[in-house]
């Protein structure tokens, strides 16, 4: 081999895949998770930390729905010790109470698994409270479903109480 200058003889070198700390390869797969799922609208307005596999995620989302699935999707990457979350609901879409009950009413009433019958909804503040009696916690489950997604829906509190016997007399 030649010599350098000041004879120093070079060695040959192979290069190393040399990897991310654990916590940046987390936050880089967290992200890409968020990503690559397709349940959020806008991932990339979700900043993500990471300390010692304990990861934060900050920012805002549209809707509660849309909070617990981005809460979902990096409890899910390999490697995350537990997830905590300062996402808030960006409310810039809120319509007034009454509409916003019109449309959830509709929701309710478009889908076929919710018992309307036996389903109610008041609205305060943004904030969706579901009533009524059900057979089946499925019921209660698809009322909630109907509504989650709506623009304006600060949150929702689930009141349906599932009745398994005698709901009809």
């Amino acid at each position: 081999m030649p010599e350098l200058d000041g004879g120093v003889t070079p060695q040959r070198h192979q290069w190393r895949f040399r990897p991310m700390p654990r916590d940046e390869r987390l936050i880089a797969d967290v992200r890409t998770a968020l990503a690559d799922d397709g349940r959020l609208h806008h991932p990339k307005e979700i900043a993500v930390a990471c300390q010692d596999g304990w990861v934060k995620l900050r920012g805002t989302v549209p809707t509660p729905r849309q909070r617990s699935t981005a809460l979902e999707i990096a409890r899910s990457v390999r490697g995350v010790r537990a997830v905590d979350t300062e996402l808030h609901v960006d409310l810039r879409d809120r319509w007034p109470d009454d509409e916003l009950r019109g449309v959830a009413l509709q929701a309710l009433i478009a889908d076929d698994g919710v018992p309307v019958e036996r389903v109610d909804l008041s609205v305060s503040d943004g904030w969706l409270t579901l009533k009524g009696e059900v057979e089946d916690q499925s019921d209660s489950d698809a009322a909630f479903a109907a509504v989650c997604e709506l623009p304006g829906v600060g949150g929702i509190t689930n009141e349906i109480k599932v009745i398994t016997a005698g709901i009809d007399g």
